[in-house]
């Protein structure tokens, strides 16, 4: 009985542990899920303003919109690129790597330009723009050669692969056609029959072999039939039969045989 009851105790523990267990799992993704929807749809307003600022003005306030949005947008892209292809191609994880290094210059970078945006002395900021652009430019550079090659090595592997496909193809479309080279078959092998033939008739003519011909009233003409491989003729013999006296012609010299008469 004191066993039964442990064996049950310990089976609620177990089932309290579990469920605990799967709740704080679930509160994780969860609370994941969430973080990320507020991280994408602040992005996705940061994104909109410095658009609407790098259209809307002019002067050091949209200069410094243009930069952020165009460093956010190429290392947004090479990343999303980088981590799709990484998936499929393990020999990217160099490539993820170095992308992670040049992203911290990147979020450096961007900080410096939020911060400049709120900088009340215009003319300060005026002067730092030409190295904030060669910055910009470099970073963005960067992350432009790694997502093209990645894209490159996806196509250049896309395009083998259908190469290879495209030669099994072909070897299977010519094996369900065999009709087609049934068809030549028979074409060839009529062509070597008869030159086979000329073949052999030259090399006869040129040996100059000839068979002899069987004498005239001989009895030996089976044998000479066997010898080219044909059948041997058989001669049946004839019956005699004696001439019928009726049907005899008549000359009229010929006197008429007299019946005979019975005394």
């Amino acid at each position: 009985m004191e066993a039964a009851i442990t064996i049950l105790a310990l089976l609620f523990v177990a089932f309290i542990a579990l469920g605990v267990y799967a709740t704080v799992k679930a509160v994780g993704a969860a609370k994941r899920g969430v973080d990320r929807t507020i991280t994408q749809a602040r992005r996705t307003v940061e994104d909109t303003t410095l658009r609407a600022k790098s259209f809307g003005q002019t002067g050091v306030a949209g200069e410094l919109a243009q930069l952020r949005l165009a460093l956010r947008t190429s290392m947004r892209a090479t990343q999303d690129a980088l981590h799709a292809g990484v998936a499929e191609d393990s020999s990217l994880a160099e490539s993820v790597g170095l992308f992670r290094r040049l992203s911290a210059h990147g979020l450096e970078l961007d900080e410096e330009l939020k911060r400049l945006e709120r900088e009340p002395d215009r003319a300060t900021v005026a002067g730092l723009l030409p190295q904030l652009r060669e910055r910009t430019e470099r970073i963005t550079h960067s992350a432009d050669s790694l997502r093209w090659a990645a894209r490159d090595r996806a196509r250049q592997f896309a395009d083998d692969d259908l190469d290879a496909l495209n030669a099994q193809i072909d070897i299977e479309a010519g094996a369900l056609r065999h009709w087609t080279v049934e068809e030549q078959r028979p074409g060839q092998a009529q062509g070597a029959a008869s030159q086979g033939s000329g073949a052999g008739a030259t090399r006869g003519r040129d040996a100059g072999v000839e068979w002899p011909e069987p004498a005239a009233g001989s009895g030996n003409s089976s044998t000479a039939d066997e010898s080219w491989g044909g059948p041997a003729r058989e001669e049946a013999p004839q019956a005699i039969t004696a001439p019928d006296p009726h049907l005899r012609t008549k000359y009229p010299w010929q006197k008429s045989a007299r019946p005979e008469t019975t005394n």
